[in-house]
This record gives structure tokens, sequence and C-alpha cells, in this order.
């Protein structure tokens, strides 16, 4: 295995380690095989990348940073924009607790939840102390990187603008706050652990993944309007529910020291910001053998509500499906879709773009536009941004953990390979967009009124066509049938093409829209083109197919 350097940089304290009873060479060994096998993990931030990175040697981690420099740009703003400092700064350490904590959550939880230490190591003559220990650090390594990537631009700026003191105390916090994340990702665990079973700690972190892509889309809009803020004078009125708001305990110190600011709530909330760190901490290693435990239930599958859902993808898949081996296929993509943690890795960010998309465009002309113009407009074609999920999910239907098994599609009689690729594509769309779209919907049919429901059925009809175009155009291969290193870059670049496509029909759809009564003999049309497509379109002989 490769030496690494922050393996290197740990040796020059192995005495300290040996102080505490730690054996430290053991440690190193445990931390070792640990990054290299991390270094084969996607981060969700950059989990659409291309084979071609994935190739690479080197730690998928520690080649996302830049994503996260990148980001840290937005807190510069903030940074720069004057001296209302407990204004600015609750804003930034909002920020910074967003994305540590949902980036801690999402890509690193296998490493806060990691049981292969008590299994593998539990037998072997390794101390607690040294395996505790090696954990610990292995946390403490990736979110060390992580922090530094992201606020390292805004604390250079704070240093060049604020001087030395403001840099010190900025600094001082972003460990504190650091570990304030910690304790506070540990005990949401402990709860969810206390009450559920693994399988429902497993979704909660997959659900945490949309959160991500979602703020990572709204921080990209967050950045057009933060110049609109340099100029505004803004003005901090202290209030008791404050207490409550984590960031502002962390912007209150620069009043209290840069300002001599003697205000009650600042002091209150300095205090805070230094005790509840300290005070978290004691909590976990007090608690720490009892999350021990809970995780042992990480291996637990079992979820509650399993059957009724199980009796309502039946009654869905026994409506939209044609035959008994559709439904079938249907039945088991749904199962895999469910199972697979490297899907919903890959698949999940894109569903978070596509539940924040639509409203983008909306909030842009709210700077401009009346609520009442905007709902009088044929901006609630804004849906159709919903369906840029549809190119992603049918890209990675192809790919599974669990490819070699596909040997399975040998051995069953398959009569009509239609039936498979429908029902596993029906399922997707059942299980991945249409949640989405619904929500969306009822939130858009409140805003814009009843008369945009013949336009939610000529969306849905429209995305229903276009995952047909979608399948048409990519390569065919049987559900779940390789293995995601088989990703090709041009499928990554086909993914932009079909957004494309996606657009010309949300194009067509405008058109429609400005002509009375014309969506109606519209949806008509839709309705025949996918009755032919889902009948004609899914058809593809066994030659034509790779598994």
């Amino acid at each position: 295995m490769k030496d690494m350097k922050i393996l290197m940089l740990l040796d020059r304290f192995q005495p300290l380690f040996e102080r505490f009873g730690i054996e430290y060479r053991i440690m190193r060994r445990i931390l070792q095989v640990k990054l290299t096998m991390d270094g084969r993990r996607v981060p969700t931030i950059i989990s659409q990348s291309s084979k071609s990175r994935e190739e690479n040697g080197k730690n998928k981690f520690f080649g996302s940073l830049w994503v996260y420099v990148l980001m840290g740009v937005i807190l510069l703003p903030f940074v720069l924009m004057g001296n209302q400092f407990v204004f600015q700064m609750s804003i930034v350490f909002g920020i910074i607790m967003f994305m540590i904590m949902t980036s801690l959550i999402s890509d690193f939880s296998s490493v806060l939840l990691d049981i292969r230490d008590k299994n593998i190591l539990g037998s072997k003559p390794v101390n607690q102390r040294t395996i505790n220990a090696a954990k610990t650090i292995h946390i403490f390594i990736y979110l060390f990187f992580l922090t530094l990537s992201l606020t390292g631009p805004s604390l250079l700026a704070a240093l060049i603008t604020h001087g030395f003191f403001f840099f010190l105390i900025f600094f001082a916090e972003i460990v504190l706050i650091d570990l304030l994340i910690i304790v506070l990702t540990a005990f949401i665990y402990f709860f969810i652990l206390k009450f559920f079973d693994g399988e429902k700690l497993k979704d909660i972190i997959n659900y945490v993944q949309i959160a991500l892509s979602a703020g990572v889309a709204i921080g990209y809009q967050l950045v057009g309007r933060l110049f609109s803020l340099v100029d505004y004078n803004a003005v901090f009125t202290p209030k008791w529910y404050q207490f409550f708001i984590i960031p502002i305990w962390f912007g209150a110190p620069f009043e209290v020291i840069l300002h001599h600011s003697r205000n009650g709530y600042f002091i209150i909330f300095t205090v805070l910001a230094i005790l509840c760190p300290a005070l978290a901490i004691m909590l976990y290693i007090k608690f720490m053998p009892a999350f021990e435990r809970n995780l042992q239930k990480l291996a637990n599958n079992q979820s509650k509500g399993k059957k009724a859902k199980r009796r309502l993808l039946n009654r869905i898949s026994s409506i939209i499906c044609s035959g008994k081996e559709e439904r079938i296929f249907f039945r088991f993509a749904s199962d895999m879709m469910k199972n697979e943690r490297d899907f919903k890795l890959k698949v999940y960010p894109s569903i978070g773009f596509s539940l924040i998309f639509p409203y983008i465009f909306i909030i842009n002309d709210l700077r401009t536009e009346s609520l009442g113009s905007i709902a009088s407009s044929q901006l609630y074609l804004c849906l159709y941004f919903t369906g840029i999920v549809i190119p992603t999910i049918i890209m990675m239907l192809k790919f599974s953990g669990r490819h070699k098994g596909s040997w399975i599609y040998k051995t069953i009689p398959i009569h009509d390979l239609q039936s498979v690729f429908s029902g596993a594509l029906k399922a997707a769309i059942v299980k991945l967009f249409l949640p989405v779209f619904l929500l969306n919907s009822i939130v858009f049919t409140a805003f814009f009124g009843l008369r945009i429901l013949p336009d939610l059925l000529a969306v849905v009809l429209n995305v229903l066509l276009y995952a047909v175009i979608c399948f048409k155009l990519m390569r065919n291969a049987l559900p779940f049938s390789e293995g995601y290193e088989a990703v090709q870059q041009n499928e990554s670049i086909l993914i932009f093409v079909l957004l494309l496509i996606l657009g010309g029909l949300a194009l067509v759809h405008l058109g429609v829209a400005f002509i009375p009564f014309a969506i109606y003999p519209y949806t008509a049309v839709l309705v025949l083109l996918n009755w032919f497509a889902w009948k004609k379109g899914l058809a593809v002989p066994w030659s034509e197919v790779s598994y």
C-alpha cells in the first residue's frame, strides 16, 4: 500500500500517541488501510464524474477538494462586505455549517458509522484505545481537508482585509464549529438508531444527498445576489429565539472582541460558542459506549412499513404494467433501486437538482415582477426541470455493484426483452420521478391555480415520451448487468444533448400554451405518441443488448 503524506506527518507525533497508551504502529496501519479503501469511493459532490476520474489512482475525496474551494468563494463577499460582523459572520457560519454537515452525512457516514472495526479488529490483540484513536483521526483527517478547502479563501481574505486578530478568531471558531458538527452528526445518528433500524438510517443518509445537491443549486443562485447585499446597511436586533440559531453564536464573538460590544445577548452568544462545543465533546465521550452498541443495528435491514410499501407497488404495477413478465421486472427493478447504495449515490443528487430547479427561475423573476403577474404567466412550465433526472436514471439503470449476478438473465425464460426494459423503466419513473413531480405540482397548482391542470398532464406525457427517447439514444444493456466502472465518457456527454431535447419539448409546449384551447388536442397527440413509443420504442433484439 502507498505510504501517504498525511501519515508521514502523523509520524512526528508518535511519542505523544504512545504516551496515552496508543499502539502507534498498529493505529498507523489501520489508518493506512482505511484511507486506501476510501480512495475507491466517489464523493457525492463529484458523483457524476467521468470514468477517467474514477480510474485515477488517487483518493477521490482529495481530488474533489477543488469543488469545495470553488464553493468557498461564496463566503468571500460576506467576509469582505464591511464591519457589521455579527450579521455577515452569522451568514458565513450558517453556510459553513450547512455545507460541512451535509457533506459529512452524505459522504463520510461510512467513516462515522464504520462497524468493521469491531467485527474485524475485535478478535485481534488490539486494545480499544488504539481502535478508537484510529477512528477519531480518520474522521478528523477528512474534516480538516474539507474545512480547509471550504474556508481557505475566506480565511485568507479575512487576514488581508480585517487583520490578524479577526483571522485568529475566525480560525478558532472554525475549529469549534467542526467539533460541534461532529457531535451533532453523531447524536443525529444516535437518536435515529435509538428508535429505528439501520435501514432507516441509510435512507436518511440518501435523503441528505438530495439536500446537498439542492444546497449546491441554491448556493450558485446566491452568488448572483451577493453583490446586491454589499451596500445593504443591515441592522441586527437580538431576539430571544436567536439562542437556538447556532451560527449567530459564532458571529457574536467578533462584536465582543473586536468592537468591544457589551450587549448582553452578544456576551451570552459568545459563551455558548465556546462552551457548547466543549460540553458536546464531553457528552459524546460519555455516550460513546451506547453509540457503539446502537451501531450494531446497521446490520439489521428490517424496516417497518415494508409490507405496506410492497402492496402499494404491487397495486401500481398491476395498473401500469401490461403483463406478468413486465410486472416481475417492475418489482425486480424496484427492489434493486431500493437496495443499491451506489445507484442512489449517483442518482439522488440529480433528484435534488430536479426538486429545486423549477423554483429558481420563478425566484429570479420575483426581483422584477409581482406575484400576480408571475401567477398569470406560463412559468409553470418550469416543471419540465423535474425531467432533468430522467437521463441519469436511464443511464444508471444498466449498472450495479452486484452486476456479476446478471447471469440470471441467461437462465430464466424471457420471452420478450421489451417487458424487461419497460418494467425497469416504469419502476424508475414511479419511484424516482413521480414523487418529485407530484410534490412540485401541488406547490405549482397552489400558486398558479387550477388552470394549469391540463398542462400538468401534458408535462407528464412529454416526460414519459422523453424517457423513451433517452432510452433509444443510449447504449442498450440489460438492467443492472454492468459494473459502475463501465460508465463511459460519451454517455456523460450524451446527457447534455438529451437535456437540450427536453428543452425543445418544453418550447413546443410553451408555443401551444399561447394558443387558446390548443392544450387539449396537443394532449391527445401526446397520448397517441406515448402509446406508440412505449409499444414499439422499447423493443430491442438480443443481438443489440450487452450483458
